[in-house]
């Protein structure tokens, strides 16, 4: 990408697989301009690398950060006793292990760790980085990456929504199959990206095929309605075609049933009866009700009067 772009290169990812620390380092080899990072108390696991290791990187290869670690150091230590405030929504029992990079001292072995993973990061050797990054998250105590979600392919957020389906549906023991299940699920609906809704439809359809299979049921024994609309072809083009004989059983049909967009009917646009203005009065506002008809309805009407009364107590005023 810096080879091809000219604008600044923002790498962000976060360290729930266990790659996040060693593909930072990576991007820092190769010249990205900005990379996304999390102070200490609050970082790697499910976040973004922890900007005091990034730091020492950065260091070691005479890279200047325009950061005062000072203030970091003073920051993180309203962190910490944040962090041990919300305790009871901790997803991870431990705290990493203190470190300030201005004042603690690394000893040999873990500062060789920092010089053998940018060596390797120069070397493109990939294996022997992430071993040396895991060794540097083990030595401060971070949170182990989690092999479910390296091996299922998937973010965090559809992770977490294929435990809380699971959970609603009495069946927690199933998360592991579930898992095993959304790369299926994925390739069968031709590998679409895995975004928002996409990704919820999958990790939905990827619950209730692993219901089915607990249970001797034929996988997609019930599809969801988003996961039907989507195989119709009601969502756009997927990057793969889906074969026509999983769309019949999908949907009933082996052809593709896109979006007819010329039957859509608009919302209603009423006028709010005693301030005497349409509910929507612009492109934002017809935009806001098209999207989201009931919470934009109750949104738009307690705005107008707000804003009603506000410019009438400005009149009075003045």
């Amino acid at each position: 990408m810096k080879k091809n772009l000219k604008v600044p290169v923002d790498f962000h990812t976060r360290c729930t697989a266990g790659y996040g620390l060693a593909s930072t380092l990576s991007a820092i080899v190769n010249g990205v301009d900005i990379v996304d990072t999390c102070m200490w108390y609050f970082a790697q696991g499910t976040s973004a690398p922890a900007l005091e290791l990034v730091y020492v990187f950065c260091k070691k290869m005479g890279i200047e950060l325009d950061i005062d670690m000072e203030a970091v150091a003073g920051i993180n230590a309203g962190l910490h006793q944040i962090r041990r405030e919300l305790a009871a929504y901790n997803m991870v029992g431990e705290f990493p292990s203190h470190f300030n990079p201005l004042t603690n001292k690394l000893p040999t072995e873990i500062d060789r760790f920092f010089n053998d993973a940018i060596e390797a990061a120069c070397n493109d050797k990939e294996d022997d980085l992430v071993l040396f990054c895991h060794a540097i998250e083990e030595y401060f105590n971070f949170p182990s990456f989690n092999e479910l979600v390296q091996k299922s392919q998937i973010p965090l957020g559809m992770y977490n929504r294929v435990v809380k389906e699971l959970k609603q549906a009495g069946h927690p023991e199933l998360l592991e199959s579930a898992l095993s299940m959304i790369p299926k699920v994925r390739m069968d609906a031709g590998l679409p990206p895995l975004i928002t809704p996409v990704s919820r439809i999958i990790a939905s359809q990827a619950v209730l095929c692993a219901l089915d299979k607990a249970a001797g049921r034929p996988l997609y024994s019930k599809p969801v309605y988003p996961f039907i609309s989507y195989i119709k072809g009601q969502y756009g083009e997927p990057p793969l075609s889906v074969d026509p004989e999983f769309r019949l059983q999908i949907t009933g049909s082996r052809e593709e049933q896109p979006y007819d967009e010329s039957e859509y009917e608009m919302q209603d646009n009423p006028v709010i009866p005693d301030l005497d203005v349409p509910l929507a009065e612009n492109e934002q506002e017809i935009l806001l009700l098209e999207l989201f008809p009931m919470s934009a309805r109750s949104y738009l009407t307690r705005y107008k009067h707000e804003r009603t009364a506000s410019l009438s107590a400005v009149s009075h005023h003045s």
